[in-house]
């Protein structure tokens, strides 16, 4: 095996899509390191290595603290108010006077002790970021590390105010060792996630379920993995529908959606639970979905559990035998679908709109919503704009389900 010997850059962030419930955004943190960090790193010459990556053995923390003291250079994503990456960051600042880069996304709130340190911005555009903006990055970042590097300054505010605090010291051979297990599990994760993505947009999800479930036996209990085998395990329909179901709303269950506020967590309930209901008839199930899809709608104002949720106050409608309930549901779908369609438009404007990486769903929830509030003419442009973006077999199945159930609702 060809040794390794290039700086090391260690990188403090979450892990996967995370919500910053500051503003209610969901940022994909994985495409952060992806599109900005690591090529950033690695167009400078250095090792990238990533904090959720490491391979613990013995005492849990003992990696964490090795990478911290022992990495030339150390950079701390703080977005979404991470606790573990600003504590990590804080550690880094005790251990080493200089050499560590602090960012986050654009939109997100500062937290107080971090005010007085430079700080790397970069913007996300929906829970992505766009091409031009990951080249900007790339770019600024670049420069950051070239300076971080070479400065000799401290930028740890521990040493700058202690200037004779001095750094502790520890041996080179099992900090190797280290590097290496880390950089390989990283891969392995990383192979299996990308696998699972690629079998989704492909429509394949009995290989989703198989790489997401691979992937959270070697990450257990993180939150993205568990979301993404609860969605691919419904989704396969294996062995029945009503089973999958079963099973994919166990799996979710691990991240306790009755008390979570976290937007992917309550849109993934709410569809098991909605799918639960069609296939059994149990109303409970119906409310449920409701009470799920509402609880992410209220959270982020996310379109994805904003249109699920003025669909299931239509299914709701129909089934109640009090008019004031009825005419409740009805007021409330119509208010959620125009709030929604509020939200779009915005996102619609913005210059970088075209960069999103879900501009499908977006011009998909602006058809069915338009359909539901009787504006044919928009309803048509917007389906025509989604299905000119050449989308998978399951995305046009789900929109075209979604199209029949607001059609059958609202066309005379």
């Amino acid at each position: 095996m060809i040794k390794d010997n290039r700086r090391v850059c260690f990188v403090v962030m979450g892990f996967g899509k995370k919500t910053d419930y500051e503003t209610g955004r969901t940022l994909d943190l994985d495409a952060t390191y992806n599109a900005i960090i690591a090529p950033a790193a690695d167009a400078e010459g250095l090792r990238c290595i990533r904090s959720d990556d490491i391979v613990h053995s013995g005492v849990i923390d003992v990696a964490m603290y090795e990478m911290l003291l022992r990495a030339e250079l150390v950079i701390a994503d703080i977005s979404t108010g991470n606790v573990n990456a600003v504590y990590e960051l804080g550690v880094r600042h005790a251990l080493r006077p200089k050499a560590t880069i602090i960012m986050k996304e654009d939109v997100g709130r500062l937290y107080f002790d971090l005010d007085h340190t430079n700080t790397f911005h970069y913007e996300h555009l929906g829970k992505d970021i766009g091409h031009s903006e990951a080249i900007r990055a790339q770019k600024a970042l670049r420069t950051l590390i070239q300076n971080a590097l070479a400065s000799p300054s401290p930028d740890s505010p521990v040493y700058t105010y202690l200037p004779r605090l001095q750094q502790p010291s520890m041996t080179e051979k099992e900090y190797r060792q280290l590097l290496d297990e880390t950089e390989a599990a990283q891969e392995m994760l990383s192979a299996q996630i990308q696998s699972g993505q690629q079998a989704f947009k492909e429509s394949r999800a009995d290989d989703a379920v198989k790489a997401f479930f691979a992937a959270a036996q070697m990450k257990p209990g993180e939150p993205y993995l568990v979301q993404q085998l609860a969605l691919a395990t419904y989704k396969a329909g294996k062995p029945s529908k009503l089973d999958a179901l079963i099973e994919g709303l166990r799996i979710i269950d691990q991240l306790g959606p009755d008390k979570s506020n976290d937007p992917e967590t309550l849109g993934i309930t709410g569809a098991i639970r909605k799918r639960l209901w069609q296939e059994t008839g149990d109303i409970a199930q119906l409310d449920a979905a409701i009470r799920y899809y509402g609880r992410g709608f209220e959270v982020t104002r996310d379109y994805y559990n904003g249109e699920n949720l003025a669909v299931c106050y239509d299914f709701r409608c129909e089934l109640q035998i009090d008019p004031a309930e009825a005419q409740y549901d009805t007021l409330s779908a119509r208010k959620v679908r125009s709030t929604t369609i509020e939200i779009l438009l915005s996102l619609i404007a913005n210059p970088s709109f075209d960069q999103r990486s879900d501009a499908l769903w977006i011009y998909a929830t602006l058809a069915n919503c338009s359909f539901a509030l009787s504006q044919s003419e928009d309803a048509k442009r917007y389906e025509k704009s989604f299905f000119d973006m050449k989308p998978a077999d399951w995305e046009i199945e789900t929109y075209n389900a979604n199209k029949v159930a607001v059609l059958k609702r609202h066309t005379a």
